[in-house]
């Protein structure tokens, strides 16, 4: 008896697929419908990384009292937000095409 609970199949994860030919190419619309919802997961992680970042370095700078540090924190933090916002806006127009047009986009 196997224990398959943290097992996956990553052509099902990225491509949809588990018996994805690896002999022919894949269409560019298919390649930046892979990259492009891949990233939106890859950009959620990496605004949790930056985010916890600047907070520990506003903590860290208000309690050794140095604004520099503090201001430093918050500038990641704010950054991290906008680049956020504009990728989920960016999904968003995405999907709002496809359903205007009724083409598959992602």
């Amino acid at each position: 008896m196997s224990n398959n609970y943290l097992s996956f199949d990553v052509g099902t994860a990225l491509f949809g697929s588990s018996s994805t030919n690896w002999s022919t190419p894949l269409d560019v619309g298919r390649l930046i419908g892979i990259i492009v919802s891949n990233a939106v997961y890859i950009a959620g992680f990496l605004l949790l990384v930056i985010f916890l970042y600047g907070g520990f370095s506003i903590i860290s700078g208000a309690g050794q009292s140095n604004p520099q540090k503090a201001a430093q924190g918050k500038q990641a933090a704010t950054s991290a937000a906008i680049g956020f916002l504009i990728i989920f806006i960016a999904y968003w127009i995405i999907k709002l095409l496809e359903i205007i047009f009724h083409f598959t986009i992602l």
